[in-house]
């Protein structure tokens, strides 16, 4: 119970707060994340990136990323063909449990629970998760070869890209930031994380559901906030990796759906309501299982 005092509450307390500002005063979100995106992602990725020292351990993080998606995505197929789904439910399905909201909401709990060090790793995961989110999101969401090029077309227009091109290249080369522009940087790069975390408050606020396939919601909801975990842990076993990261992946991995899909799911007609349905609930949820995976790690 203290971890969710802690932890937890500090969290969902903000997301309340963006929940409840969209419900009475209905502000226009795009606006608001549009900045999130064009300013302030960009600047904390390339704080974190910039100050960032590359080993092993980065490479065993993309590694990880690949192979949980990769078994996600199996057990979504079977579980689609085995239930005789159609490929525009199991591209529900898989939009909700295979993409993890691993930064408006993984980041403030990874930050509250392991400090500065565990959210370094965070951040790094975010990205990572938001690249491979905008090229195979949109691919299942589409569902067809133009999803193939729409997704790369994404993916070169998000600004945090850029940040991690333009982050990385000035530390290779060595180019010393002033201490005046490295400050404003940190400045602004430091309000992300408090924004993104009110805009999912206004995100789930927006939310609308018609009726609940519990079915389907049950499988979901499992294999997000249960199945994922434990997949996770078994890679941390299988990746070298400090005690640290390991613990950040597996916390990372049991974070709901992510937010960002039911826009994908809207947007190519993917399930929407499924889709919708699975992120409230499993956010609702996750109030009770993140508590259970820190307490346990």
């Amino acid at each position: 119970m203290a971890i969710f005092f802690q932890v937890v509450l500090p969290v969902i307390l903000v997301f309340f707060s963006g929940y409840l500002l969209q419900r009475f005063i209905r502000l226009e979100i795009k606006s608001i994340s549009t900045v999130v995106l064009y300013i302030l992602l960009p600047c904390l990725v390339f704080d974190t990136f910039y100050d960032a020292e590359f080993n092993q351990e980065y490479l065993m993080m993309v590694l990880f990323s690949i192979i949980l998606l990769l078994l996600m995505l199996l057990i979504n197929k079977v579980a689609s063909k085995t239930a005789r789904y159609s490929v525009s439910t199991e591209s529900g399905l898989i939009l909700s449990t295979a993409f993890m909201n691993a930064g408006n909401y993984g980041a403030p709990i990874v930050l509250f629970a392991f400090g500065e060090e565990g959210f370094v790793y965070s951040v790094s995961f975010m990205i990572i998760q938001q690249i491979v989110m905008n090229f195979f999101g949109v691919y299942y969401a589409a569902k067809g070869a133009a999803g193939v090029r729409l997704a790369m077309a994404t993916v070169m227009k998000m600004p945090p890209t850029y940040a991690v091109v333009v982050a990385l290249t000035v530390k290779i080369a060595g180019v010393s930031i002033p201490e005046n522009v490295a400050a404003s940087v940190t400045l602004v790069g430091d309000a992300a994380i408090p924004i993104v975390m009110i805009l999912l408050g206004m995100q789930l606020a927006n939310i609308t559901v018609k009726q609940l396939d519990w079915g389907k919601i049950t499988f979901a909801a499992s294999l997000r906030l249960i199945g994922s975990p434990l997949i996770a842990w078994g890679l941390t076993i299988l990746l070298p990796m400090s005690d640290l990261m390991a613990s950040v992946l597996i916390v990372s991995a049991a974070m709901p759906s992510a937010a960002t899909t039911t826009m994908y799911a809207v947007q190519f007609d993917s399930k929407p309501e499924l889709v919708s349905s699975i992120t409230l609930i499993t956010t609702l949820l996750s109030v009770v299982t993140i508590p259970v995976v820190l307490n346990i790690l």
